[in-house]
């Protein structure tokens, strides 16, 4: 049986990285096939990591990229997915929460970093004017001598920099190493920790146990097989 996960894509971006970390933390990349983003532990059990419960047996993953939260909750929500990530400082959060209250439930919640962060000019901006970000990175750092602009994501951010369309961007790191010859760092900013949260289409417990505790890792696991259990009847 395959779960049916959604996240923001594109490849590279930081929500599909997050997810490809959570799942060979909970055991599951190893039987769905995918490639592990760099980084990634190549299994669970990392010294130091909660214990992820036990694995979901014969359970295969199903990973969708979106580009617009509130439709994958749309379709989260009549069972289109089993299962969407979402950091909770993206600017649709808050909407998300309040538009599917009592459809989409939080399952699982878990802090984690982004890929490290750079504020970057073009090469051939002396004095950059202008800057890109998506809105969540805009207070990183200073930006106040810059005319800011949005993105919708750190990798539109890039695109879009690339193309011309501002002097400078907030930027994953690496970005200076894939196009060493187009752009030039101004300040390093590291990595954000940010709040991941795992959205379902049912609760984790039944309600009279929710509290502010809301479950345990093993609650999870026991989640994802239920889930997997019901795609069987």
């Amino acid at each position: 049986m395959t779960l049916r996960f959604a996240t923001l894509g594109p490849a590279d971006s930081n929500h599909a990285l997050v997810l490809s970390r959570y799942l060979a933390a909970r055991g599951l990349v190893g039987r769905q096939g995918l490639v592990n983003a760099p980084g990634t532990p190549s299994a669970p059990g990392r010294a130091g990591a909660p214990d992820p419960g036990e694995p979901v047996a014969d359970a295969c993953v199903d990973i969708t990229l979106i580009d617009d939260f509130p439709a994958a909750f749309e379709a989260l929500v009549i069972g289109g997915h089993d299962y969407v990530l979402q950091v909770s400082a993206h600017p649709s959060h808050a909407d998300c929460v309040g538009r599917f209250m009592h459809r989409a439930f939080p399952v699982d919640a878990f802090v984690a970093p982004s890929r490290p962060l750079a504020l970057v000019a073009r090469r051939e901006i002396k004095t950059p004017r202008s800057v890109l970000r998506q809105p969540a990175t805009r207070h990183y750092t200073d930006l106040g001598a810059l005319e800011e602009h949005d993105a919708e994501t750190i990798v539109a951010a890039l695109d879009a920099l690339l193309a011309g369309a501002a002097d400078a961007a907030i930027v994953a790191a690496d970005s200076l190493t894939k196009y060493p010859e187009r752009l030039r760092l101004i300040r390093p900013l590291g990595a954000a920790l940010d709040t991941w949260v795992l959205y379902a289409n049912r609760p984790l417990l039944p309600s009279r146990e929710q509290g502010p505790m809301l479950g345990t890792d093993d609650a999870v696991s026991k989640h994802f097989r239920a889930t997997k259990d019901n795609m069987s009847t």
